[in-house]
């Protein structure tokens, strides 16, 4: 049965063959004490609690330095920065013993049941729990990709937000970059023949994610298109409808405008039936204006 012991910001379990530390919120002297007692680098326990730092990994002689990222933000939160949509978990491990640091809380450390044999296989066992936290952002990106598709093409587009849809787009690109980092790091990653078939769903699961991430930043940019050709359109429409009330009002006040000039030798203006032919003119413009119109399917 594994031995669990609490100390400070440090959990420790101890596991037949190895033993697994996992120190939350380190400070300095937390670090410079690990880094004596087992000999780790001055540099990667530097990049372990540097804010930021994109997944990495590194072999030394006598362990491997494994930094990945996992999702923590919400789509809900408008985050469009690595730092805000994820935070990172550095990882020291040989085959006696694991060292894992991170600033944040991840409840997959929290509730570690299962029994490992080997330190890889508790290593894949969290990787996988990482890549998994990028499933929920993925559906529910997907949904409100769909559900403002529906209000633009079934309703009024006007109540789309064109900055909802560059949170979207910003988030899933930011994302899918940060699967493409994730996966390279897998790549390098060794494990004995036994946990190659443990590594490779991870492999494929990444690859799965990244695909259904691409896919949903094309439909976020075709609709960021969409929303701006559909704008552009109710435009246009607005401008045909002022054009066309331009090319029948325009001949109307010329006629107006001429009979409107008080010169004395202007006889129609004396005419009886004058106003009543002013008129009939104006009507046979706009006539003749509509016929063309519906031959030209301009109305």
């Amino acid at each position: 049965m594994d031995i669990k012991r609490q100390q400070g910001n440090q959990n420790e379990m101890v596991f037949p063959t190895f033993v697994w530390t996992d120190i939350i919120q380190p400070n300095r002297e937390d670090l410079d004490e690990i880094a004596a007692q087992y000999n780790l680098d001055f540099y990667q326990i530097k990049d372990s609690v540097e804010h930021g730092h994109l997944p990495k990994f590194e072999k030394q002689p006598n362990y491997d330095f494994l930094i990945l990222r996992a999702f923590t933000s919400t789509i809900e939160q408008g985050a469009t920065t690595i730092n805000d949509l994820s935070n990172k978990i550095a990882f020291f491990y040989n085959d006696t013993k694991m060292i894992t640091i991170h600033r944040s809380s991840f409840v997959f450390l929290e509730h570690v049941h299962p029994k490992f044999s080997k330190t890889e296989e508790l290593l894949l066992f969290l990787i996988d729990k990482m890549v998994q936290t990028y499933q929920p952002p993925l559906n529910e990106l997907d949904k409100q990709i769909e559900e403002v598709e529906k209000i633009i093409f079934l309703k009024d587009y006007s109540k789309v937000s064109l900055e909802d849809l560059y949170f979207l787009k910003t988030q899933t690109r930011i994302t899918k970059k940060l699967l493409h980092l994730f996966q390279n790091v897998i790549n390098h990653i060794e494990v004995s023949d036994e946990n190659k078939t443990a590594l490779q769903d991870i492999k494929d699961s990444l690859v799965s994610l990244i695909l259904n991430y691409d896919e949903v930043l094309e439909n976020a940019n075709s609709l960021l298109n969409t929303y701006h050709s559909v704008n552009s359109q109710k435009s246009n429409d607005v401008m045909k409808l002022l054009t066309i009330f331009s090319a029948f009002f325009l001949p109307l006040t010329f006629v107006a405008g001429i009979y409107g000039m008080n010169f004395d030798h202007m006889p129609e203006l004396r005419w009886d039936i004058g106003y009543y032919l002013a008129l009939t003119v104006m009507l046979v413009i706009i006539i003749v204006i509509f016929v063309w119109f519906k031959r030209k399917k301009i109305i």
